[in-house]
């Protein structure tokens, strides 16, 4: 095992220095402690979104992306990992919301489904968890690469979850990031094919289990407004062709790209050649997912790593904001409608 941990880690290093990534890890963070949480609106109702403290992300390449620096650069143990499962559902105001929790996302700011930065006895420790704690739990999401999903895997995960008190759903969630295949690859370097990713949809669709795709808006320096939000609505097209073809629920999750510390992008930010999204693009791009087959949800947090002048919310804003989180709350289009 330590050999193989080694492995990861020098992987994790490698991927980092070849996207030019100069932050550290987190490697100071209590390892019984998770890494971050929050609570959100959506359709599905309250959401509870948890980062768990584990070995960063082994692809750890994406440019711009400086979430692995959240999280540890070495091994952390089943039994840490499990500690921090206790810590979560022990905290007050998990325990006092516990009731009104519609949805659960799970993150390590990487694959939760790569055992070898989360342990298979955690995971299904927190599934036990889960319905114990959250008994009016609709929808269970897990962040992952396509690669490490395993049918039988999800299958278990799905049974697990029917032994709770409410149905609950199984989503898969993964970082498209950008649709345009030079981008996405060769410039952001996010290692996903449409071909992998068609399989992988595949794969999903006999078990009615949903698909949740993170797409960056303006993810990569070079790029301008326009052709970002183009960018945002050929994905859209595509993703709402796959749901119908292989009859999986498609979420498409809209994040404006923040310059993030320690990345490609700060640096061109500093230089003046790259500033973030504005609020009413977005807008703009979410707006076509209109009478298409996808559902959508606009992003709204710089998750306080954006370094100072370099988040996509901008000084008077406030408005746009309160509308777009209750676009995410409602699913009505009108509300982006009266935005433009």
């Amino acid at each position: 095992m330590i050999n193989k941990n080694s492995k990861v880690i020098e992987q994790i290093k490698k991927g980092s220095e070849k996207s030019g990534k100069t932050y550290s890890f987190n490697d100071t963070h209590n390892e019984n402690e998770i890494a971050q949480m929050w609570f959100q609106q959506s359709e599905d109702g309250l959401v509870l979104f948890v980062v768990f403290y584990t070995l960063a992300c082994r692809w750890s390449r994406c440019l711009g992306c400086n979430l692995p620096s959240q999280v540890s650069g070495r091994h952390i143990p089943y039994n840490a990992i499990m500690a921090q499962i206790d810590d979560l559902f022990s905290r007050p105001d998990v325990v006092a919301k516990k009731n009104d929790i519609k949805k659960i996302i799970i993150s390590n700011n990487g694959s939760i489904l790569d055992e070898d930065t989360f342990s298979s006895t955690a995971l299904m420790y927190l599934l036990a968890k889960v319905n114990m704690n959250l008994h009016g739990l609709k929808v269970f999401g897990i962040e992952t690469r396509p690669e490490y999903v395993d049918v039988a895997e999800l299958e278990f995960m799905a049974r697990a979850l029917a032994e709770g008190e409410t149905e609950t759903r199984l989503e898969i969630i993964i970082g498209f990031e950008a649709f345009d295949d030079h981008i996405r690859n060769n410039v952001f370097d996010k290692g996903l094919s449409l071909d992998l990713f068609e399989r992988f949809v595949e794969s999903l669709s006999p078990f009615g289990y949903s698909l949740k795709c993170y797409f960056m808006q303006k993810p990569v320096p070079d790029m301008d407004d326009e052709a970002a939000v183009e960018d945002i609505k050929r994905g859209i097209d595509y993703l709402s062709g796959i749901s119908r073809q292989y009859r999986v629920s498609v979420n498409i999750h809209l994040n404006p790209t923040y310059v993030a510390t320690g990345t490609v992008i700060e640096e061109a930010f500093k230089r003046g050649d790259y500033t973030p999204p504005y609020l009413i693009d977005v807008a703009r791009a979410a707006l076509h997912a209109k009478n298409k087959d996808v559902s959508m949800f606009i992003g709204l947090s710089d998750e306080d790593l954006a370094l100072e002048g370099g988040s996509f919310i901008r000084p008077g804003e406030d408005r746009i904001i309160q509308e777009m989180e209750r676009f995410n709350q409602t699913g009505n289009y009108t509300i982006l409608e009266n935005l433009l």
